[in-house]
């Protein structure tokens, strides 16, 4: 039987994991996320199912996605990032009720809402969480950003090549046409591109 708990604030990381609702939690408070726009769903289905696809067949790691927590440490935020991948390695910080642990990447994708959160407070708690690859996607813009995690800790911008393509440092071997965000092929025209399918 789910325990509902009618307070946000002040609230231990286990009571919040039993509240019902779409919430982050910060520095001890249930913090209620907005709907989404269709077009931000839209974005997030299409990564889910193609990040999705290539790790299972690959074997290299697991996705998961808003509304599943990941938490670094105890006495942390506790965010649900839009997309996660874990690594094969680390596939032991994914627990029932969230992710003890950085993702080794984390997608976001900007809704207007969260423009300043996902380029401001995330990137920073990302960034000092460990998460090796961050990406923000803005498909109202067509723009996305993508950073990798230096030998300092601090995020460096990571380029696409002339062409468009991006090349992931924590996937082996997946790279992604940056148009693909807003055009959004049909997921298995981007399987027989990286050959997973005939």
């Amino acid at each position: 039987m789910t325990t509902i708990i009618d307070a946000t604030s002040g609230i231990t990381f286990e009571e919040f994991l039993r509240l019902e609702g779409h919430y982050e939690y910060i520095n001890g408070n249930a913090v209620e996320m907005s709907p989404i726009s269709d077009e931000h769903n839209r974005v997030t289905l299409f990564l889910l199912r193609i990040l999705g696809d290539y790790t299972e067949s690959r074997g290299c790691g697991e996705v998961r996605h808003d509304p599943y927590v990941m938490r670094r440490v105890a006495a942390e935020p506790g965010r649900a990032p839009d997309v996660m991948f874990v690594g094969s390695e680390h596939l032991d910080r994914i627990k029932p009720t969230h992710l003890e642990g950085p993702a080794d990447l984390v997608v976001e994708v900007v809704s207007p809402e969260s423009r300043v959160r996902d380029r401001g407070d995330k990137f920073y708690e990302y960034e000092q969480a460990g998460v090796r690859e961050y990406w923000i996607i803005d498909s109202d813009r067509k723009r996305a950003e993508f950073y990798r995690l230096g030998g300092d800790g601090a995020y460096e911008p990571a380029q696409p090549t002339a062409d468009g393509r991006y090349e992931s440092a924590v996937i082996a071997g997946l790279w992604i046409r940056v148009g693909w965000l807003w055009d959004r092929p049909p997921v298995l025209s981007v399987l027989r591109e990286w050959g997973i399918i005939a």
